[in-house]
């Protein structure tokens, strides 16, 4: 977040250390009721939510402006409401503070097939696109997908590779559904199946396209904790390596793993400007081994800023 043109988090620091200071001082020294409301909000404003947070604790005066609506507008998106309203569970506020707090909190909109948050520190926006969202090669084929609940989702259901040999998702956005000026990192949410088989036989390739820009990488689909995985890596070793001279070349990721209990694959990351509204793909496959896979358990894609 910028403030008064302060581009660097560590410059912002400053500034809202200096303004909390700088406050505690005029409430103490009986000035502040000298201030205009509107003048404290405006204040405060251009500081971050938690700041607001920590400021309203100075004095009764500067607690009422951090609980106006003008305040917490400016962290609001402009799209807020039309947001609000596609929540599949009722949202209730009176306030704009109340809604960004509800924002904050993840919520099922379009019919529960996409997660919507607001970043807690800052205002921007996250989205997870389910995997009913998303474009699966043979997704609909019960003998190559199988769709089902699992507790530990967010969505009504998810969905688990029975066997293949093409592995292709694929999910787009618009970059106008997006917080403008920020830099947006893209993660497939998975799990891996103590079933699974053949997913890091070879190298995934992953990419995020924003229009004429892409960003390429691979990945492997590997269970961080699997100890079948790594036996079965140290043994198919050199098929492994040849199967891997077919992929284009990268920095090959893995799986991380979250505190909600899956895990994420990073498919790129991308700075979305504030002009226009394009469309953002990203892509992950695995087409080049010929070799059947299965195990792999989709929850969705996940765009969330990067701090």
């Amino acid at each position: 977040m910028y403030v008064l043109g302060l581009a660097t988090t560590q410059a912002r620091s400053y500034f809202v250390f200096f303004l909390y200071n700088f406050m505690t001082m005029v409430a103490a020294e009986k000035h502040v009721h000298d201030l205009p409301e509107d003048c404290i909000c405006t204040i405060i404003s251009l500081t971050s939510p938690p700041d607001v947070l920590k400021l309203s604790l100075v004095s009764s005066t500067f607690r009422s402006a951090a609980e106006s609506d003008y305040v917490w507008n400016v962290f609001l998106p402009s799209d807020c409401q039309d947001i609000a309203r596609k929540s599949v569970t009722l949202l209730k506020y009176t306030t704009k503070k109340e809604l960004f707090l509800c924002l904050c909190n993840s919520i099922l909109i379009d019919g529960g097939n996409k997660s919507f948050a607001l970043d807690k520190s800052t205002g921007k926006k996250s989205y997870v696109i389910s995997a009913k969202e998303l474009s699966i090669l043979y997704g609909d084929e019960p003998d190559h997908w199988n769709w089902k609940p699992v507790p530990q989702s967010r969505f009504a259901e998810v969905v688990e590779l029975k066997t293949i040999c093409r592995l292709e998702i694929q999910g787009k956005m618009k970059t106008g559904e997006l917080s403008p000026n920020t830099t947006y990192g893209a993660y497939l949410l998975m799990k891996i199946s103590d079933r699974s088989f053949g997913l890091d036989s070879i190298p995934t390739e992953i990419s995020v396209k924003v229009g004429d820009e892409e960003f390429v990488n691979t990945a492997y689909l590997r269970n961080p904790r699997s100890k079948k995985e790594q036996l079965e890596s140290l043994f198919y070793r050199n098929r492994m390596e040849i199967l891997k001279s077919r992929v284009n070349k990268g920095e090959e990721g893995l799986p991380r793993e979250r505190e909600d209990g899956w895990l994420e694959i990073k498919l790129g990351e991308f700075f979305n400007g504030r002009n226009g509204d394009e469309d953002i793909i990203m892509r992950l496959m695995e087409v080049k081994g010929y070799h059947v896979k299965g195990g792999l358990v989709i929850e969705g894609i996940e765009l969330r800023p990067k701090h």
